[in-house]
């Protein structure tokens, strides 16, 4: 009886076309068009195919038009692809009070406030298996920039201008700014261990605060710490600078420049690995924990933005 049910339901699974399926398919969700990948064959070779109509319209309804018109997600080409990386990118409700999330879903925006380290987690983490993400830090690094993961133990803000991500046993996370590996406070040495290893400074001109005051000798002005979003809201005189920060060359403050930089976790092996310019830069971490892992960032410099695309499983080579 089974049996016959079972046929019945595949062969009218069959003469359904396929236009008429992927209208029906466009308003289940996630869980129920696997049920239905799963009812035959045709259903199947429907739904395993990433630029139909369903994924389309799917996109749709869950993505922000200005997402799917920009090059943000240029790296994920099919429609499935592409509201797969939705359901992983930055967790609003997963974030400091002072980031975030704007309306493309997929960047984080960090607020100026001074004196404060923000971060940011994933929607989905990550126990089993090989996954790879992209990270664009599309404003100035700051003082300290880090990406990396954590648990959902790790802290998402705290006082000061610190490498939070890789501040407890919790987290582990590459310093953009110094290229330092970090865990548990400590550094645990210099990252990439390759020649010529990417740098991610500014240019060699002045900090734009110069250009609206008359100030022509940097040597005069004492040095003490300051997040550097806070400098437009200095005045341009040594009493000021010494209660709120250090005025410095760019070259001495680094910035990114949109650069793409892709991390690979693979919960198989217990590694972190990291990517540039396509670039293989080596294993970071060995003997990550049994627990489950997000995709996280944590920053310092005001109104700096970060966005993260998930990517899937790596494509080994």
């Amino acid at each position: 009886m089974l049996r016959q049910t079972g046929k019945m339901v595949e062969e009218l699974a069959a003469k359904l076309p396929t236009n008429v399926l992927e209208v029906i398919f466009s308003y289940l969700n996630l869980h129920d068009l696997r049920n239905c990948s799963l009812v035959c064959k045709n259903w199947y070779m429907l739904l395993n195919d990433e630029n139909n109509d369903v994924w389309r319209l799917h996109c749709i309804r869950k993505l922000a038009e200005e997402a799917l018109k920009s090059d943000l997600l240029s790296s994920v080409p099919t429609y499935k692809a592409k509201l797969r990386a939705f359901y992983h990118a930055w967790n609003p409700n997963d974030c400091s009070r002072n980031v975030y999330i704007k309306p493309n879903g997929f960047t984080l925006h960090r607020n100026p406030v001074a004196q404060s380290t923000d971060a940011a987690r994933g929607k989905i983490g990550f126990r089993h298996g090989r996954h790879a993400w992209e990270v664009i830090w599309e404003g100035p690094l700051g003082t300290v920039a880090v990406i990396g993961i954590a648990t959902k133990e790790s802290p998402l803000q705290c006082h000061g201008y610190v490498a939070l991500l890789g501040s407890d046993d919790q987290s582990w996370g590459w310093n953009l700014v110094d290229n330092h590996l970090l865990h548990n406070g400590d550094s645990q040495g210099n990252y990439p261990l390759l020649n010529n290893a990417p740098k991610y400074q500014g240019s060699s001109a002045y900090c734009c605060l110069l250009q609206n005051f008359e100030v022509l000798t940097l040597g005069n002005l004492p040095e003490v710490n300051c997040d550097p979003s806070c400098l437009p809201l200095v005045t341009a005189t040594p009493h000021a600078l010494r209660d709120v920060g250090t005025l410095k060359p760019l070259q001495d403050m680094p910035s990114a420049v949109g650069e793409r930089i892709r991390v690979i976790l693979d919960c198989d092996d217990n590694t972190l690995s990291f990517e540039k310019n396509y670039e293989f830069l080596g294993v970071a971490f060995r003997g990550l924990p049994d627990k489950r892992l997000y995709p996280s960032v944590s920053a310092v410099y005001g109104n700096t933005e970060v966005s993260m695309v998930y990517l899937g499983p790596p494509l080994d080579g």
